[in-house]
């Protein structure tokens, strides 16, 4: 009770705030838009930028962490993808999909808050090496199996191409890579720079998370509802247990550990519903499932804290 109170709660009552402000009309469609394209094509691309141009690549990017996070990600998918497939019998264009929802946790506008919440902002550094490969991983793995199950007769380069286009239109990607530039380099970046830059980032989070709850009003609890309670057992139960296991069976360090767990049981991010309208495939299935796994979450996050300690 406690962890729900002084960590999970204060971050989904700001969406709550959101949701409420949009639901009662006291925030425009318009507005919400308005915001979500500036956290996520501005704010949030400077945040990631920022923290991965600082990063110590060699201490942070450890193998046993991305390996731990990663594959349980990929089960999920897999698990996802077989379950809609054999359990509830949907086309395979609707089983990637569902199986992306699987795949996707939100670990920017939940995971980041959420754990900064319960272990402080010098806990961040895993969270932001798994973000890192986050957005480049999941679409990869995503649009090439999608591809493979629509357009597999039309050869390698093709869907390179098409992994290629839709991962580099992605801003977060862009700010990722800059921050690995910059890193890389060790350019040294002028301070008036980087001092507006963090006023980016400073209202990255808030608006982004009162703009998730503007956004979720849209997102009506419809939908095949076996299919959707699925996705949420996957998402945030099936994840944070085997990137749980692993972790432990690899010896992470406490720090890395909470974050590599906490991040695995965030629920699925807007980027599910995305990449479903993408294909025009399972977009309410999605949506539903955005829904109701981030209001879920507030519970089950609440016990994966109390479980970690």
């Amino acid at each position: 009770m406690q962890a729900l109170l002084e960590v999970t709660l204060p971050v989904f009552l700001v969406i709550g705030f959101g949701y409420l402000a949009v639901r009662f009309r006291a925030f425009s469609d318009a507005g919400v838009d308005g915001l979500m394209k500036f956290t996520q094509n501005f704010a949030i691309p400077c945040l990631l930028f920022r923290a991965i141009s600082t990063l110590d690549l060699g201490q942070t990017f450890e193998w046993p962490l991305l390996l731990s996070f990663y594959a349980g990600a990929t089960a999920g998918f897999v698990a996802g993808i077989l379950g809609a497939r054999m359990i509830f019998n949907r086309p395979w264009p609707d089983s990637i999909a569902i199986g992306f929802c699987c795949l996707f946790s939100n670990s920017v506008l939940l995971g980041l808050p959420i754990t900064e919440r319960a272990y402080g902002a010098g806990a961040l550094a895993a969270n932001y090496a798994i973000i890192a490969v986050h957005s480049p991983f999941c679409y990869a793995l995503g649009i090439t199996t999608m591809e493979i199950v629509r357009h597999g007769g039309r050869g390698i380069f093709t869907m390179i191409k098409a992994v290629l286009t839709a991962m580099f239109r992605n801003a977060l990607v862009i700010g990722i890579a800059l921050g690995f530039a910059v890193n890389l380099t060790g350019t040294q970046l002028p301070g008036v720079f980087t001092e507006a830059v963090d006023l980016m980032v400073r209202a990255a989070l808030p608006a982004a998370l009162f703009g998730l709850g503007g956004v979720l009003v849209r997102y009506r609890p419809e939908g095949d509802l076996l299919t959707v309670l699925f996705i949420c057992a996957v998402a945030l139960g099936l994840h944070p247990a085997i990137t749980w296991s692993l972790g432990s069976a690899f010896g992470l360090e406490p720090a890395p550990f909470r974050s590599a767990v906490l991040t695995a049981a965030m629920a699925p991010g807007i980027n599910s519903y995305i990449f479903a309208n993408m294909y025009g495939v399972a977009k309410r299935v999605a949506a539903t499932a955005v829904l109701v796994a981030t209001a879920l979450s507030i519970l089950t996050v609440s016990v994966w804290l109390t479980i970690l300690g």
